[in-house]
């Protein structure tokens, strides 16, 4: 269900109005709450009763019964949507992207890269940093190019290369203070530099795309942890771990490989594990295992979503890479999966189908990617004096209506 024009067109002209429903927010349920929000920030929330005197003759939006209430989605590993992918360098094509996710209740997110040629790498990086200025994306996720040959999935071979210290730089530059997260292979010759430069600078380290055994990539993780401890930087909060299982050789009990250090460090809070729970890319039993293990806390939703979301079956470009997506499974000519193409608000709905509590996949969309890049003061709660990011969805999780720094958003361009 989406509101009705005259709904939104109201709340855009009043600026300041009342929700009402079930809020989860921060891993918790708030049964009956209000949420206030004025001049694009959120006011209040709570019970009704403590809503303040001043706040009460705010417009109160009509929800469908049964509604909930949640922080805006935070995605910090998306190609594209709507026929745009980010890595093209292509700004408009981003633009449209960005919009639909923004209406999809996506409301933050990293425009995530592919290993690519340097040229295209840094003609890309150009492109997406206007959209960073703007506020429209949260910054940039570097999927590569220092990535494992055995463990490639969907990046393209050609451009894979051991850690270059001065690509690094050169990429860093192009970014222009907006590179948030980069996705690294421990095990290559030179990853310790890498690992130490990013930290430095406050940018995420990313395990992933990696053939190396439990030892090498506990060791990488726990050096990454500790060296963005001591940085300085104060914002990141630790290292994460691209697409847990994906791109990584499956657990063995003889040879544990990274999955058994990931899910340990991610136990203790070292390091935090993406999932694209889309159905596809993992089980369903797999994803409500991993939530059960480590804890919604050390867990980050995320789509790897592609072109292709949001648009019909057929061939989309992923970088360099040539796709075709039937089914909504997007593959490479042989078979490699390549990417997602649900939204993250679809991966948080089969979350929750897959056993997980609604809370507790909510806070793994939210206040976990929020702490990843440093804005969990402003974003992924539900909190007075936060930017007023809020998606309310029906009984089913299906959307009704977003808020995007108080502004409400209609359907996507492009059907879900």
């Amino acid at each position: 269900m989406t509101p009705q024009p005259e709904l939104k067109q109201q709340a855009a002209d009043s600026g300041s109005y009342l929700l009402a429903g079930t809020v989860l927010t921060d891993g918790m349920s708030l049964d009956n709450a209000v949420v206030a929000v004025t001049e694009g920030r959120i006011a209040y929330v709570g019970p009704r009763a403590g809503l303040d005197v001043s706040l009460t003759d705010l417009e109160e939006l009509d929800l469908p019964p049964g509604s909930m209430i949640l922080p805006g989605l935070i995605d910090i590993h998306c190609h594209g949507a709507a026929g745009g992918d980010f890595p093209t360098g292509d700004s408009q094509a981003a633009r449209t992207a960005v919009d639909f996710l923004h209406r999809s209740g996506t409301t933050t997110l990293l425009a995530s890269l592919v290993t690519a040629s340097r040229d295209d790498l840094l003609r890309a990086l150009g492109a997406l940093r206007p959209l960073a200025d703007e506020g429209l994306i949260a910054g940039i996720h570097s999927e590569g190019p220092f990535l494992s040959h055995a463990r490639c999935g969907a990046q393209d071979p050609r451009f894979l290369r051991d850690p270059d210290v001065e690509l690094l730089g050169d990429i860093l530059d192009a970014a222009g203070g907006h590179l948030r997260s980069m996705t690294y292979a421990p095990e290559l010759p030179g990853s310790d530099a890498v690992v130490q430069i990013l930290a430095k600078r406050g940018v995420t380290p990313s395990l992933g795309h990696t053939d190396a055994d439990a030892r090498t990539t506990a060791a990488s993780l726990t050096e990454a942890a500790e060296l963005l401890a001591a940085s300085g930087q104060g914002t990141v909060s630790r290292p994460t771990v691209t697409h847990l299982f994906n791109g990584m050789p499956p657990l063995h009990h003889r040879s544990p490989g990274p999955v058994a250090a990931c899910l340990r460090l991610a136990g203790a809070g070292t390091a935090a594990v993406e999932l694209i729970a889309d159905g596809v890319h993992l089980d369903p039993e797999t994803v409500r295992m991993v939530f059960e293990l480590v804890g919604a806390g050390n867990v980050v939703l995320v789509t790897d979503s592609m072109a292709a979301t949001g648009l019909p079956d057929g061939h989309y470009e992923l970088g360099p890479q040539s796709v075709s997506v039937s089914g909504a499974v997007a593959r490479l000519s042989d078979g490699t999966l390549a990417g997602g193409t649900a939204t993250l608000l679809d991966v948080v709905r089969r979350t929750i189908d897959a056993g997980v509590e609604p809370a507790a996949a909510v806070k793994a969309a939210t206040a976990v990617p929020a702490a990843i890049i440093g804005r969990q003061q402003d974003i992924g709660s539900l909190r007075a004096g936060m930017r007023a990011d809020v998606v309310v969805v029906d009984r089913n999780f299906g959307r009704v209506l977003v808020l995007r720094e108080g502004r409400t958003l209609g359907r996507p361009a492009v059907g879900l």
